[in-house]
């Protein structure tokens, strides 16, 4: 036989039973739409859930300054006005210094210097000097009043900024009337109160003043970190950088803690989401190569007369095993295309709808109508087989 007329025998044949070929059809196509759909989703989402945690986590590092003897601004290891030159590295988008010691990590601090019963104004706070550039590189918001600036330091105002929780344990939330807060005997005018922070978040709780304040009131005077934020895929880069534009000659006495490489958790978090939803899928596919199996048996037994004739007339068992095997390719393979189809659109709306990046892996949607056509092919190789083994007097005796 032709293999012209063998597709042609068998395209007949499926449109012969049109409704029982479209619903035997639409199992492979809610299978290979599963697959599709499954792994398309779940790349997506692990795509996006890493993708977060980049923008948080991969952006940021940090370079930890040892303890200098030197008390002078002279002999700092890292000077404050040294600092602005890590913001002319590549990738950098925000920098900022912090100070602080274990002296100052639990002061005590009071928003009144007169006791009153009944009342709470004190609370063990750290106190901590920042460069005016703290609310980039903490993602923070000033919400109340404003933050120092260089006028402030180099006027070396009495002034400090609150984190937002305790700025609430002091009971201060309106700055406009220049309310104060004592530590270590001394008054501080509270200017701002700094919310929002979403790195350094103990900042929340400290009381935070100038560097030069907190040098000459408190002893704070030389940097002990830098934080540094940059854009996405950066970090490792800056990371080699900033100790040497910090300390050049002493890099090797900083440290810096930057943060690891993602793309192994990456691959990770895509493999663990893949290969739960892939069982789905598969379970999926597995019910529409039986529903075609189960047609195909039963188209089997329903031409059993058809069959007959062609043996009689000089079709081989290999021409009859290949028409069945014809048909049910045929219907796994518009299975296939119709249910790659649907899936990406499936994928392809929800990432709309969720306003995330759509991921689709090219092979799967191209792969997915030859997977449909090679289930059509498994599942019909024992109605084919059981086709073939029928001698024609037999099935032409047949009541069918």
């Amino acid at each position: 036989m032709d293999p012209r007329d063998l597709w042609s025998e068998a395209l007949a044949g499926v449109l012969a039973r049109p409704v029982r070929s479209a619903l035997t059809t639409l199992g492979t196509v809610l299978g290979i739409g599963t697959l599709v759909i499954t792994i398309g989703v779940a790349s997506t989402a692990a795509n996006q859930i890493v993708g977060r945690f980049d923008a948080l986590a991969a952006t940021s590092l940090s370079v930890v300054v040892p303890e200098q003897s030197g008390s002078s601004p002279e002999a700092a290891l890292v000077p404050w006005s040294g600092v602005d030159a890590v913001t002319h590295l590549a990738g950098v988008e925000s920098v900022a210094a912090l100070s602080d010691s274990d002296t100052t990590n639990s002061v005590s601090v009071r928003t009144n210097d007169v006791v009153a019963p009944g009342t709470v104004s004190r609370q063990t706070l750290a106190v901590v000097s920042a460069s005016p550039t703290l609310p980039a590189a903490v993602h923070g918001t000033v919400t109340a009043g404003r933050f120092f600036d260089a006028g402030d330091i180099e006027r070396h105002d009495r002034v400090a900024v609150l984190g937002d929780q305790a700025a609430r344990l002091l009971g201060i939330d309106d700055v406009r009337h220049a309310p104060a807060v004592f530590l270590a005997g001394q008054s501080f005018t509270v200017i701002g109160v700094l919310d929002g922070i979403r790195r350094e978040q103990r900042l929340s709780t400290s009381v935070i003043l100038p560097p030069t304040t907190a040098a000459d009131r408190l002893g704070l005077r030389n940097v002990t970190r830098v934080l540094v934020n940059t854009s996405l895929g950066a970090a490792r880069q800056v990371a080699r950088q900033a100790p040497i534009a910090l300390a050049p000659g002493h890099e090797d006495s900083l440290t810096v803690l930057a943060p690891p490489d993602l793309s192994k958790a990456r691959k990770g978090v895509q493999g663990d989401v893949n290969g739960l939803f892939l069982v789905l899928g598969l379970v999926s596919l597995v019910v529409g190569a039986i529903g075609i199996a189960n047609v195909t048996l039963v188209t089997v037994m329903e031409r059993v007369g058809e069959m007959g004739l062609r043996r009689a007339l000089g079709a081989s068992r290999r021409q009859v095993a290949g028409q069945f095997l014809t048909e049910s390719t045929t219907i796994g393979l518009l299975g296939g295309v119709i249910g790659s189809a649907v899936g990406v659109v499936v994928v392809v709306s929800v990432a709309g709808v969720k306003q995330w990046t759509p991921v689709l892996d090219l092979r799967l949607a191209l792969g997915a109508p030859v997977a449909g056509a090679l289930v059509g092919l498994l599942a019909g190789l024992y109605p084919s087989w059981r086709a073939a083994r029928m001698e024609p007097v037999d099935a032409l005796r047949s009541p069918s």
